[in-house]
């Protein structure tokens, strides 16, 4: 069904079920007060649902748990023992329906709600298992759409709200999660009325401005209150580019040498008392020619120490963007693996383990309980010097909600490479940059030696610096991607009024360059910094901006289609005050007071829609805008027109300009002028796959088959005979392969070597011998016990790995609302 469509039946009543009515019926009526005001979601469904019959327990039951992810409730079963059963929610049970736009707006923006029809059967086993338990504890996540998830799931096994059936827990181990059964409480119904605001106002924009522009721009597009505000920050930096004007500018760098020979290089900074700016050649050369060969004396050396503070630990944003620098993964596979962590794994003799923190969070807190832990790691592996005077303390932001700790370790007893043999490699590089970032907040600063010399040349003052290391600290353990190599070697020890000789002077020619476009990572900072969404919503908004073809990446940076710019200079025009970056941190405000319980959801909405409304209805009344055709050098297959370069909701095309005569259409595709080496007809070109990786195909596909992953050039092998590819690294560097798998030229392939049993058994002592200084006695008695696990291991995590794409697939399917 059309989203055109399914607005207009979301007006009326989407069923035939005279209960279903009735219940609708009760729900507005109980939502509307005397002064024609709603009251919160929560108190209006919460007083439909006392209308039904209590729950009633059965005390020789066993109590019932219930999580979000089949991974995570495996885990805490082994926890928990036989008197508690664990069951998992697999994400949202209940939603808007997506037939229709399901909010009652007249009625003070009542949601109507329904249970998903893909969760019929799980819904019909979770009501079966309540029936027979003593109690009922609800363990989904510690976040606002955590918190909406219990509280459908209360609706549904009918149990009282009120009572305190809710438990949360940041990590997951037994310590934890024995807390959190010690001290459950009652749903907060501020959180759930947050999230479901949020998820109301995506609904009311996505399924009030997609049909919009199906109808004024092109079938197929969608709009979000947020992701074209990330197209909308694209676009303009891409404008910025485009009208960028390079300028021309010098530098001047000369060799120096002291009277023992020793060199350095000084830059050019000052003529006279005003800043030095070299505009063209011209006076770069005469400048050159005034400093050659010339003496310099020193007229001053300054020699000072700076000290680098140690990073914070991360939050969910700074995962994502040092997952993109550091590891070349994406928000969206760096959030799913970080799951995988977090849900735990088999690790041999400690059976199924939680890894890391719970993975959403923008706070950099840590517990005292952890902080102590890494005192004495870091103490005993490094040495008293790398731990600071006093623990390291991180500020949080204003926006911050500061609800759990920083993700972290969930314990330092397995650090990377005892976990190895068990986890996948994306997991082990994943695990092993939490844990170091992690170990890095909580030590000494690096200490440097900086050195300064400024030098005379008649008129003109150049200046040569340095440093060095002289203690690590954190840097032990962690590198900032952007401190890399910036480092320079300290200068020779000079004193004012020494003389040095001029061996060189090199003049070199620059352009100001353009502000870069965003990439994954700076775009997500941006995002943050400007407070536009939320870290756990980072990356669908990425990946669905991409999926509707608004942007594409090229060299690892966003550049918007020429189907971005027409969308988001249309919503500007018509939608000026919503699709704009103060409305939307304006709106996450309103959020976090909706969640303190400063702001009802009914005051917001109320004053978004009425002004949305009425931008909405003037929209409605502008003319379509038309992308006009653009002609191309192709002519048509079947009746010999000229193609035109034509947009549709997949991006540009190649359509015959004889339509609709003609319906002839061609994918554009990208020449790299080398013949295919398979067919010798055809040519190869640049292709896509369904996730948008590019790849390599002969263009009378699907006559020939061929393709490569990496670009062929016009070489051949002088071994082999096959055709030459090229492969761009991350940093810059292209290299030659022969395209011939098993060409004796191919490098070997790196794999990570299987460990034996013993060999994983003798790994796991060593290390928590060295972790917990245990005697030989308790290690004889540990590796006893992990040996009789390891085989049980293996299979266990073969089966768990099938699945846990499947399962991560779930969780927060809200979060990517059109």
């Amino acid at each position: 069904m059309s989203i055109k469509r399914s607005i207009v039946i979301g007006e009326k009543e989407a069923t035939k079920s005279t209960a279903k009515k009735e219940e609708r019926r009760l729900e507005g009526k109980v939502a509307v007060s005397a002064k024609g005001k709603a009251k919160p979601i929560m108190q209006a469904v919460g007083d439909l649902a006392k209308t039904m019959p209590p729950r009633t327990f059965k005390p020789d039951g066993k109590t019932l748990v219930i999580v979000e992810s089949p991974a995570k409730s495996k885990t805490i079963e082994k926890f928990l023992g036989p008197d508690y059963v664990v069951k998992a929610s697999m994400g949202h049970l209940r939603d808007l329906p997506k037939s229709q736009l399901g909010i009652d707006i007249e009625n003070g923006f009542v949601p109507r709600y329904a249970n998903l029809t893909t969760r019929k059967k799980l819904i019909e086993e979770l009501q079966a298992d309540a029936d027979e338990s003593k109690a009922i504890l609800l363990a989904t996540d510690p976040d606002r759409e955590g918190e909406a998830i219990s509280w459908h799931l209360a609706y549904i096994l009918n149990v009282d709200e009120a009572s305190k059936c809710r438990i949360t827990f940041n990590e997951i181990t037994k310590h934890a999660v024995a807390e959190a059964i010690a001290a459950p409480r009652t749903i907060d119904k501020n959180m759930v009325d947050a999230q479901q605001a949020r998820r109301m106002l995506d609904r009311i924009v996505g399924y009030k401005l997609s049909p919009l522009l199906w109808k004024k721009v092109c079938k197929g597009l969608s709009a979000g209150r947020v992701q074209s505000v990330a197209v909308r920050l694209i676009c303009e930096r891409e404008r910025e580019i485009q009208a960028f004007i390079p300028e021309e500018y010098w530098s001047i760098e000369g060799q120096y040498e002291t009277a023992h020979k020793e060199s350095f290089t000084a830059e050019l900074t000052h003529k006279g008392e005003a800043k030095i700016a070299i505009a063209d050649e011209a006076t770069a050369m005469a400048i050159q020619a005034e400093l050659a060969m010339q003496k310099a004396e020193v007229i001053s050396v300054d020699r000072r120490k700076r000290s680098r503070k140690a990073p914070a630990p991360f939050t969910t944003s700074t995962l994502q963007q040092e997952g993109v620098r550091k590891l070349n993964f994406g928000a969206k596979r760096t959030m799913m693996i970080a799951q995988h962590l977090y849900e735990g794994l088999e690790i041999g003799g400690y059976g199924h383990v939680g890894l890391i923190t719970y993975m959403r969070t923008d706070s950099t807190r840590i517990a005292q309980e952890m902080q102590s832990a890494a005192k004495d790691y870091i103490i005993s592996h490094f040495g008293q010097a790398y731990y600071p005077s006093k623990p390291n303390v991180f500020g949080t932001k204003e926006s911050s909600q500061d609800a759990h700790e920083a993700i972290r370790p969930t314990s330092l007893e397995l650090p990377p490479k005892m976990v190895e043999p068990f986890l996948s490699r994306d997991e082990l590089k994943l695990y092993t940059l939490i844990w170091n970032r992690f170990m890095a907040s909580q030590m000494a600063p690096q200490q440097s030696e900086i050195v300064t010399a400024q030098l005379a040349s008649g008129e003109y003052t150049l200046r040569a610096s340095g440093s060095k290391v002289i203690f690590k600290g954190f840097t032990e353990v962690y590198e900032d991607t952007k401190k890399e190599g910036e480092e320079a070697k300290l200068i020779p020890i000079m004193e004012a009024g020494q003389v040095v000789m001029n061996t060189a002077i090199d003049p070199q020619q620059h352009f100001t360059q353009p502000p870069p476009r965003y990439s994954e990572a700076s775009l997500i900072k941006t995002l943050e910094e400007r407070g536009i969404g939320r870290p756990s919503t980072y990356a669908p908004i990425i990946d669905t901006i991409m999926t509707r073809n608004y942007v594409e990446k090229q060299d690892k940076q966003f550049i918007p289609t020429e189907l971005g710019f027409v969308v988001v200079d249309f919503l500007i025009a018509h939608f000026e005050k919503f699709i704009n970056v103060d409305f939307t941190v304006h709106l996450e405000k309103d959020l976090d007071e909706i969640a303190s319980g400063e702001e009802t959801y009914q005051d917001v909405l109320d004053e978004f829609y009425t002004v949305f409304a009425k931008e909405l209805e003037e929209a409605n009344e502008v003319d379509r805008v038309k992308i006009a055709d653009e002609a191309s050098d192709e002519v048509c297959d079947l009746c010999g027109s000229p193609m035109v370069y034509k947009f549709g909701r997949f991006g540009r095309f190649l359509a015959c300009s004889n339509f609709p005569e003609c319906k002839n259409t061609k994918p554009i595709t990208v020449s790299t002028g080398v013949t295919c080496p398979k067919c010798k007809e055809g040519t190869i070109v640049e292709r896509k796959s369904k996730r948008g990786r590019i790849f390599y195909g002969c263009d009378r596909y699907p006559a020939c088959d061929f393709t490569l992953w990496n670009k062929p050039i016009n070489e051949t092998c002088e071994t082999c005979g096959s055709i030459m590819t090229e492969k761009t690294y991350k940093n810059g560097t292209t290299k030659k392969f022969c395209s011939n798998e098993n060409c004796p030229t191919q490098p070997k392939k790196r794999t990570r070597k299987k460990k034996t049993e013993d060999a994983t058994t003798e790994t796991e002592v060593v290390v928590k011998a060295e972790t917990e200084s245990a005697t030989e006695a308790e290690m004889k008695v540990k590796e006893t016990a992990t040996k009789d696990k390891t085989t049980r291991t293996k299979e266990t995590k073969t089966k768990e790995t099938k699945t846990k794409t499947t399962k991560s697939k779930t969780k927060k399917a809200s979060n990517t609302e059109a």
